[in-house]
């Protein structure tokens, strides 16, 4: 029987051994397991914060891109009043201008009442023909001129904003 405490003695060992890897194995495991938990936190935190940086860059052009829009919208309206306004002091310009052609067609009527010789009406009628043609080209003269104007400043605001496109047209994206 002195064989029993041996077996006794080994199987003890064997079970202080078997004890001693699994709390070791039990140990390994969990801090593989604490290790593994923090690389993908880390890594969940860095993927949030490039997906943060990367919706910040999205909304922030998307912004851009409407305020470039307003701003065109803006500069279409302003070029559009620009043009009515200045189309309406032009054509104010042109009716005056045959008013006084009609009236002064009046006058050269009742002129040509009075005349008392073929000579006078050559005469009156060479003075008004000469007169309506001098006015006409002086005046035609100067609605051209308001109207060159009015095409320049009409389109300064249409002309900036292609400027603008231009700018940043040449610029890279910055997402």
């Amino acid at each position: 029987m002195a064989t029993e405490p041996k077996v006794a003695r080994l199987a003890s060992d064997t079970t202080q051994n078997v004890a001693a890897a699994a709390n070791e194995a039990a140990q390994q495991s969990k801090a593989a397991l604490e290790t593994g938990a923090t690389q993908a936190r880390r890594m969940m935190e860095e993927s949030m914060t490039q997906a943060t940086k990367l919706a910040e860059g999205i909304f922030k052009s998307a912004q851009e891109a409407m305020d470039f829009g307003r701003g065109n919208v803006e500069a279409l309206t302003q070029a559009t009043q620009t043009y009515v306004a200045g189309t309406q002091d032009l054509s104010r310009q042109t009716f005056a201008l045959f008013q006084s052609l009609s009236d002064q067609a009046m006058e050269n009527a009742r002129a040509f009442a009075t005349v008392r010789s073929v000579k006078d009406a050559a005469e009156l009628q060479a003075n008004f023909a000469r007169q309506t043609l001098e006015r006409v080209m002086g005046e035609t003269a100067k609605l051209q001129e308001a109207g060159f104007r009015l095409a320049e400043q009409a389109g300064a605001p249409l002309a900036q904003r292609m400027t603008l496109v231009m700018e940043r047209a040449t610029k890279p994206l910055n997402v």
